[in-house]
């Protein structure tokens, strides 16, 4: 048992591999941009606006990007050593921070899903890809996948601002170096935790 446990510990570094940072910092630039692409630009665009079709390609073909992003970021996530999880000073706290991080992945497959069952509903493939010059349906809020849609997106919004006020609580507050495991550098054996 204690051969596993050291082990283990040996596979622990300093800071994360640098294609898990970079994935990190370029799928968090996406989801905020899609967000805010949403619900500050394609939430405020009528279906008869002839720019809104561009917008929408830029909107679905970044969504299903992030998706795959996320899906590489996921393997190698998995099959590469990382840093201790980071400790809050709170066990509760401690417990919920590997909770948002599953939730991140599940909400984005849920955007995916939930953008992509709306496209289909509305025939958006053929429209915005196809070039078929069709018109936009009058509205998306008729079908039921788009207010899905709409949901999960607040929630994302809730996980990102949370996220950003964890990672934020680390650096000044803990001041426990946080931002150096997510970014680049020297990637060295983490020290044996304190007993």
């Amino acid at each position: 048992m204690r051969r596993q446990v050291s082990r283990k510990v040996s596979k622990q570094v300093s800071r994360y591999h640098p294609l898990l940072v970079a994935l990190h910092w370029l799928i968090a630039a996406m989801i905020v941009g899609l967000l805010c692409i949403g619900f500050f630009r394609l939430a405020q665009m009528s279906n008869t606006d002839p720019h809104k079709v561009a917008v929408l390609r830029l909107h679905m073909a970044g969504g299903m990007s992030v998706l795959a992003l996320m899906l590489v970021r996921a393997a190698v996530r998995l099959f590469t050593a990382r840093p201790r999880d980071a400790s809050t000073g709170y066990a509760f706290a401690d417990r919920l921070a590997p909770l948002s991080h599953y939730a991140s992945y599940v909400l984005v497959v849920l955007m995916v899903a939930t953008g992509y069952a709306t496209a289909l509903k509305a025939g958006l493939p053929e429209i915005v890809f196809g070039n078929s010059g069709g018109p936009l349906p009058p509205r998306f809020d008729v079908y039921p996948t788009f207010t899905a849609h709409w949901i999960v997106a607040l929630l994302l919004v809730g996980l990102v601002a949370l996220h950003t006020f964890a990672a934020l609580y680390h650096q000044f507050v803990r001041k426990d170096g946080l931002f150096q495991r997510m970014s680049f550098g020297r990637r060295k054996p983490a020290p044996a935790p304190a007993e």
